[in-house]
């Protein structure tokens, strides 16, 4: 990485300057799926893996969205500075302008954030449309959400709030592991994300997920072809998941 970083995260606060990138086949493969986080989701229950989080957790801003990619994390905490203070010293602590600097396109940012609180808007959002990213992931709230759906930049989040998260939250590192509604999510995991929900997959077991992910479409094909067929509901209630 010879690109020069901004100076907002200390260097040893940023784990990775690249993210481990997915043969381009698999990644390939994860985009064409029709129903994309379904069934990632119960792919991940068949292998025993905690990855999946609903619609109803995180909201996209637009329905129609979809993206898939690895994820560029960043790990915000309340600043503990009064807000007052904080404003008088105009100096923001949010630092996801580095993840920004370091995104390749398709990646996906994926911020711990905190709750009713905005940890990106309109400006954030331009940058990260501008580098090529696939959207945003927030466990925490955003603002600016007709901006972003705009510019065709989309954005998952536990909900929106006017209050801005510059006088409120700090940057504390950026591609390191975060915590996503419970989720443990490192840099370089995929993300895929639709209307229906988000799921991460961790970078190493993303092989073993599209096989599993490829069986259970090959299951599905089958019996939507017995059901075009006519063959009897209780013949269909017999037949074995392979």
């Amino acid at each position: 990485m010879d690109r020069p970083l901004t100076g907002r995260i200390p260097r040893e606060r940023i784990g990775l300057l690249e993210l481990p990138r997915l043969p381009a086949d698999v990644l390939a493969a994860f985009r064409g799926l029709e129903d994309l986080s379904g069934v990632v989701s119960d792919a991940l229950d068949e292998l025993g893996i905690a990855g999946a989080i609903p619609a109803s957790t995180l909201r996209p801003t637009d329905a129609k969205a979809r993206l898939c990619g690895p994820a560029l994390t960043v790990l915000n905490r309340p600043l503990q500075v009064p807000v007052r203070q904080a404003v008088l010293a105009n100096v923001s602590r949010l630092g996801e302008i580095e993840a920004h600097n370091l995104a390749q396109p398709g990646d996906v940012l994926v911020i711990q954030g905190v709750e009713g609180i905005s940890s990106m808007g309109a400006i954030s959002a331009s940058i990260g449309r501008r580098q090529g990213e696939a959207g945003a992931v927030v466990d925490g709230a955003v603002r600016d959400i007709a901006h972003s759906r705009g510019i065709g930049y989309p954005v998952w989040s536990r909900g929106a709030s006017p209050i801005t998260g510059k006088w409120r939250i700090e940057t504390v590192a950026i591609n390191v592991p975060v915590s996503i509604c419970g989720v443990c999510v490192e840099a370089g995991d995929l993300v895929v994300a639709d209307e229906v929900g988000v799921c991460f997959v961790p970078h190493a077991r993303a092989a073993d997920v599209l096989a599993v992910v490829r069986k259970i479409l090959q299951y599905e094909e089958d019996r939507m072809r017995q059901i075009a067929d006519g063959v009897a509901v209780p013949d269909l209630a017999k037949a074995p998941r392979k």
